[in-house]
């Protein structure tokens, strides 16, 4: 094996209840150039300050069930009574180019992830669950964002407990603690999936 060896990208797959994280963290090692954040496709509306193609891909109920229909989600789940998917093209093209691709997806879409039988998937794929400390504090870091009605609130908490029942089905769980803490680890994380031989081309 040539040392300097042209590599494939690492397909990371981050779950995890919302209010974990876990979109901070995918962030935050996400340089634009080496790795990216997948930017997912969903019918909900957008939140105040999201912007469509950078934050999600704001589609209608009827433009995401057409692509449904033609086949070009790598992964979708209807998920708080809104659909979310990510596209095949959008993944693939950077994985193929060495460009590792973060998704932040729920355990619905890392299932499909995970059992997909395409070998560019099998060889690239890792996945984390980004566990709460405990369910009060996950309640309270969802109080501070002030961003959805009280229905909706209680629905998250219910989807984040049974959410919760799946993290031994992935390759690594991180328990969050502080922020500096869980970036810490979440790289260190990272950087051990980097060494893989599976991605050496």
């Amino acid at each position: 094996m040539n040392l300097d060896s042209p590599r494939l990208g690492i397909l990371a797959v981050v779950s995890g209840p919302s209010g974990t994280g876990k979109t901070t963290l995918c962030r935050k090692v996400c340089d634009g150039v080496h790795a990216v954040f997948s930017v997912s496709c969903t019918t909900r509306p957008p939140r105040p300050g999201e912007e469509h193609g950078k934050d999600y891909f704001f589609l209608t109920e009827e433009d995401f069930l057409a692509r449904v229909d033609r086949g070009e989600f790598f992964e979708y789940a209807r998920v708080h009574n809104r659909w979310y998917g990510t596209l095949k093209s959008y993944v693939y093209d950077y994985l193929r180019r060495g460009v590792d691709v973060f998704m932040d997806i729920d355990v619905q879409g890392a299932a499909q992830v995970r059992g997909c039988e395409d070998e560019l998937v099998i060889r690239c794929m890792t996945d984390i669950f980004v566990m709460p400390p405990s369910l009060q504090e996950l309640r309270q870091r969802l109080l501070g964002r002030n961003t959805e009605s009280e229905e909706v609130f209680e629905l998250r908490m219910r989807n984040a407990e049974a959410e919760l029942q799946h993290w031994r089905d992935y390759r690594y769980c991180l328990v969050s603690d502080t922020r500096e803490s869980d970036e810490a680890r979440f790289k260190a994380m990272i950087q051990t999936e980097r060494l893989r031989s599976s991605l050496v081309i």
